[in-house]
């Protein structure tokens, strides 16, 4: 008899849409990945990859890179990591560290999850930033929503005691979701208190993407938990 079970959906970061590389991302993708770039074929030794010790910070699907670039550009004593699928977008990044000359910036261009589980030593963030992830509005797809209790205790096992999970979304219902599901989190403490939003801390830029959101009249939600 054939059972009617289905396995359980691996967990995934992204949705493969990707537009077109302009010459110059292919470019930047070819002759500046051995710079910036980091291999996920095995375990990342970071205090290596950087050259020294310092705070790491790990951001979640980048988009094109402007929030990443600009936190990194204004914290040169932090170091940090971006992964992101979508060439393009990678592509744009390594044109920016390029030009402005970064040195603190590395890229992955992974699913975030298998990077998470076999590349990165437990405890070794210090802090996580998922910014806009997919907000999967319709209610049927609510179930392929990256925030859940088994991603945020992947998330958690990387983060260092009293480091920052930092979860921003344009989505009210997403956010409620988001705020819902931490706050469930026994290894999570909501730095505004449980069932409260943060204030956008001064070290997230605010994208052109949200500025026009704002403009329009719409909220922008972020959530900041503290590993416990």
């Amino acid at each position: 008899m054939q059972s009617n079970d289905h396995p359980p959906r691996k967990i995934r970061s992204f949705v493969r849409r990707e537009g077109r590389l302009t010459t110059g991302q292919q470019r930047a993708l070819q002759d500046l990945w051995p710079r910036f770039g980091l291999e996920t074929t095995a375990a990342l030794d970071l205090n290596k990859v950087f050259g020294r010790i310092a705070p790491r910070s790990l951001e979640i699907g980048f988009g094109n890179g402007d929030v990443l670039v600009t936190m990194a550009a204004n914290q040169p004593e932090t170091d940090f990591i971006g992964i992101e699928v979508h060439r393009p977008g990678v592509g744009r990044l390594l044109r920016e560290l390029e030009e402005r000359a970064l040195t603190n910036v590395r890229v992955i261009r992974e699913d975030a999850v298998p990077v998470l589980e076999k590349c990165l030593a437990d405890g070794c963030l210090d802090r996580l930033l998922l910014f806009f992830p997919d907000p999967w509005h319709k209610k049927r797809h609510h179930k392929r929503r990256i925030v859940q209790p088994a991603f945020l205790e992947l998330l958690a096992s990387k983060i260092k005691r009293r480091g920052i999970l930092h979860m921003a979304t344009d989505w009210e219902n997403y956010a409620q979701n988001m705020l819902e599901v931490a706050d469930q989190s026994a290894a999570f403490r909501n730095c505004a208190g449980n069932g409260n939003f943060s204030p956008r801390p001064d070290y997230r830029p605010v994208t052109k993407f949200e500025q026009r959101g704002q403009r329009l009249g719409h909220g922008v939600w972020d959530l900041l938990y503290e590993r416990v």
